[in-house]
């Protein structure tokens, strides 16, 4: 059974690759290492993240996802720098596409967190839905209609809440 992360571990992490990098570069930290660094969850079971530059051909397979996603490097958000690495926090809306798709319960959560700290709006999931929809066909293990119903549901449950919150 692995250990938890907490802050202080990934901090360390940040600290550790920033000093043994052999030249500039970007991490983009996405998952429970982001739920960490802004303070909806106080641990994680492992650190997911995305390389850019990227290693050649490792994420080939889904460029033309990230193009559809409208520009998600301009969507992540500066965490900060150490020595010659930039950190960040991975697009958030395309983070809740993918936590919405999985349906776990934690992922749910996660992203109930994400939109009430305002990290993306549901515009933009909606927008990013519609973008990725017709390259859904390369992914045999998801269903479109399901994530399409996940979204919908999540969509909908946020606007009766902020109907609820105005009168």
């Amino acid at each position: 059974m692995r250990a938890n992360i907490d802050t202080q571990k990934l901090e360390r992490l940040m600290q550790l690759l920033g000093r043994e990098a052999q030249g500039s570069g970007c991490i983009y930290f996405t998952g429970g290492a982001s739920a960490l660094l802004i303070g909806w969850r106080n641990s994680t079971i492992d650190v997911d993240i995305r390389l850019d530059p990227e290693p050649p051909g490792i994420f080939q397979a889904i460029a033309k996802l990230k193009q559809e996603l409208n520009r998600w490097r301009d969507r992540s958000v500066f965490i900060g720098k150490r020595g010659q690495i930039s950190f960040y926090h991975y697009d958030f809306t395309a983070q809740a596409l993918a936590k919405l798709s999985r349906g776990f319960n934690r992922d749910i959560k996660d992203v109930e967190a994400m939109y009430k700290q305002k990290l993306f709006s549901l515009n933009d999931l909606r927008n990013c839905f519609e973008a990725i929809t017709p390259e859904l066909i390369r992914f045999p293990s998801l269903n479109p209609d399901i994530l399409k119903s996940r979204i919908e549901k999540f969509i909908e449950r946020c606007e009766n809440n902020l109907e609820e919150n105005q009168s």
